[in-house]
């Protein structure tokens, strides 16, 4: 009898142990929140002089990894998704954004993380703003706009869009189980839009120049086209905000899931809903990146209350640079969206796409752990697939390096990338390669400066073919030192051609190096 009793104890000990093993190799959820035009500088973490409270944020970074060489693809917005879903560089399939009713940014051959994830069993949902495109079906002739609107591009009217049909080429063509959203903020159609159909039909048109309602902060920037009626902007981000907490409420705790919030904030138009206003010391703006922030913190809780925390991995970070109204912001708030970084959102200059990153994932990344190496979003694809042990195609991620090893906390001899290719349109590109930066043009960016803003930066205007910086010495890009170092030019210059006629920058070997377990 006590052998007996010794037996079934060991049985019942090894029962524990295997489900503690089970679980802890368990799949993780995931969550990526993507944010629009928020400046690194806009977290308070990581901005000693800020004048925005981000307690949400900072939090988040304090119980994750908190990375400060961290890019987007582009200085802008369409590119940087296409590039982050794909882990391809937005520039090999184009530079620029789709516009109203424009078509999809993808080819049907692209391979996505979504499509990816649900291969390898997970829900996957794109809720917020899409702005990759759609199939919009369209009249052959449409009426165009009305003649004093000679600013404005020709848009379709509401009757010459058939709202009944179903929408291809969006998120559900991508990879995705379930889509909610407006699509993008300031472009038509001003309409809710759930997996691939309109739920009202637009009847009127948005009149750029009386909205109905007041921007608190610059223009609203609204493009003309079809609209529901009585369509009110200020309802936009708290119903995404309400649509993901109920999402998140309903998924199975038996299969992991992969939520893409695509936020419409802070970008222009700057609208924090009311109980907002006030609450930063940087003006609208700043209450917008408050109203961000308490967002995000609505999407922790809700995992958290639903018992999702220790199992999911969330990744923040924002689309490129801050809007040119940072400048202002500046000069009259104190507050540098971009930190010390040189220039804004479409620009070349690093505060163009030098921009917050974050990711948490309890028991396996450490809590307050920094990281000063060079990464890019399109890591995600690569690092992700390995976690959850998915399999990427052969052609799939051909720009993406995996970054377990680096969350695991391994030390390493050499950089992880190669090198990285900052890029917006197609005429200024730059490379960066360890703490070498090299732009092909005498500025990184693609508007002017104001002397306003220049004076009080100190910043110096260069006259050389192009730009060399070391970006270790030198972050805020002010000492060139392109005619000092013509062999380091020919270096990066011959790596930036590699890189764009191979078709990747990343070998297969490195795809996968160290799984997070």
């Amino acid at each position: 009898m006590q052998k007996l009793s010794v037996f079934l104890l060991v049985l019942l000990l090894l029962s524990v142990s295997g489900c503690k093993k089970q679980d802890f190799f368990k799949t993780p959820n995931i969550v990526i929140i993507y944010a629009d035009d928020m400046g690194y500088g806009d977290l308070n973490i990581q901005n000693l002089n800020s004048k925005i409270p981000t307690p949400n944020l900072d939090q988040l970074a304090r119980e994750g990894m908190r990375f400060t060489d961290a890019h987007s693809s582009s200085g802008i917005c369409s590119p940087s998704r296409y590039a982050l879903l794909t882990g391809t560089y937005h520039w090999r399939r184009q530079h620029g954004i789709v516009g109203s009713f424009g078509k999809p940014f993808f080819n049907n051959s692209d391979i996505t993380l979504p499509q990816v994830l649900r291969n390898s069993g997970y829900t996957t949902a794109c809720i917020g703003k899409w702005h990759l495109g759609w199939n919009w079906e369209i009249k052959d002739s449409i009426t165009g706009k009305p003649k004093d609107w000679n600013q404005y591009r020709n848009f379709p009217r509401p009757t010459e869009i058939d709202w009944s049909k179903p929408i291809s080429g969006g998120p559900l063509d991508r990879g995705f189980d379930y889509y909610f959203g407006d699509g993008t903020i300031n472009f038509p159609p001003y309409a809710w839009v759930e997996n691939d159909k309109i739920l009202v039909p637009p009847t009127e048109i948005m009149n750029p120049k009386q909205i109905g309602y007041e921007v608190k902060k610059g223009h609203w920037e609204f493009r003309p086209g079809p609209k529901v009626k009585d369509w009110n902007p200020y309802e936009v981000l708290p119903t995404l905000t309400q649509k993901v907490k109920q999402w998140i409420q309903v998924q199975d705790s038996n299969k992991p899931f992969f939520l893409y919030f695509a936020l419409p904030s802070p970008h222009a138009p700057i609208i924090p809903n009311d109980e907002f206003d006030g609450k930063s010391q940087a003006g609208p703006y700043g209450d917008y990146a408050v109203q961000t922030d308490y967002v995000v913190g609505e999407v922790l809780k809700t995992l958290k209350e639903q018992g999702l925390e220790e199992n999911t991995i969330i990744i923040f970070s924002s689309d490129n640079g801050p809007e040119h109204y940072a400048w202002d912001r500046a000069l009259n708030y104190n507050h540098f969206s971009m930190g010390d970084y040189r220039g804004l959102k479409r620009d070349v200059w690093e505060g163009g796409h030098h921009v917050p990153f974050i990711m948490k994932w309890p028991n396996k990344i450490k809590a307050g752990s920094v990281s000063n190496e060079l990464v890019s979003q399109i890591d995600l694809m690569a690092t992700l697939a390995n976690i959850t042990g998915a399999t990427l195609p052969a052609n799939a991620a051909p720009d993406s390096y995996d970054l377990s090893k680096l969350l695991k906390g391994d030390s390493y001899d050499s950089p992880l990338r190669e090198g990285l290719v900052h890029n917006t349109y197609a005429s200024i590109w730059g490379i960066r390669k360890g703490e070498w930066l090299f732009i092909n043009d005498s500025t990184g960016g693609h508007r002017k400066m104001p002397e306003s803003f220049m004076k009080i930066k100190g910043y110096q205007l260069f006259n050389t073919e192009g730009l060399l910086f070391n970006m270790k010495n030198d972050p805020e890009q002010r000492n060139n030192l392109y005619n000092s170092y013509p062999e380091k030019i020919k270096e990066l210059q011959s790596l930036l051609k590699t890189y764009q006629d191979q078709g990747y920058s990343v070998s297969r070997k490195n795809k996968s190096t160290s799984k997070l377990n």
